[in-house]
């Protein structure tokens, strides 16, 4: 696989959460990102492709390289047609959780990433774009 290249993946199952993280980081090593920021860029897409399945019925993610002037990265969006997100700024919040979890998800995803974005709207699907920067 050209690791600089677009691609979209499916996110249907547990298989396709692990694929997802061996593409992210095939991409970052491409780019050419330390370890440490490999670690960020997958550990955040670990857990936006677990929301999309658990929590959006499942979707796609769109892995793609991302430049600007010198500056190189990997940007990913994150699609589903699940519930939505009602209230986003409360589901960015450290410790707020839908399914019993730690609610560090969304938060957490933010803070690995230089970028993020997040569109949702109830009974619409969401869509989450994050971005890193070497």
């Amino acid at each position: 696989m050209n690791a600089l290249a677009e691609l979209i993946l499916p996110i249907r199952s547990d298989e396709d959460v692990v694929r997802v993280r061996q593409r992210v980081r095939e991409s970052a090593l491409a780019i050419g990102f330390s370890l440490v920021d490999q670690t960020k860029l997958v550990t955040a897409a670990s857990e936006l492709a677990r929301n999309v399945l658990e929590h959006g019925g499942g979707g796609d993610v769109h892995i793609a390289p991302a430049t600007e002037g010198v500056r190189r990265g990997v940007r990913l969006t994150f699609v589903d047609e699940g519930p939505g997100i009602a209230d986003i700024d409360r589901a960015l919040t450290d410790g707020f959780s839908t399914a019993g979890g730690l609610g560090l998800g969304l938060g957490g995803a933010k803070r690995l990433v230089n970028e993020f974005s997040i569109q949702s709207r109830p009974g619409q699907g969401t869509r989450i774009t994050i971005g890193r920067w070497k």
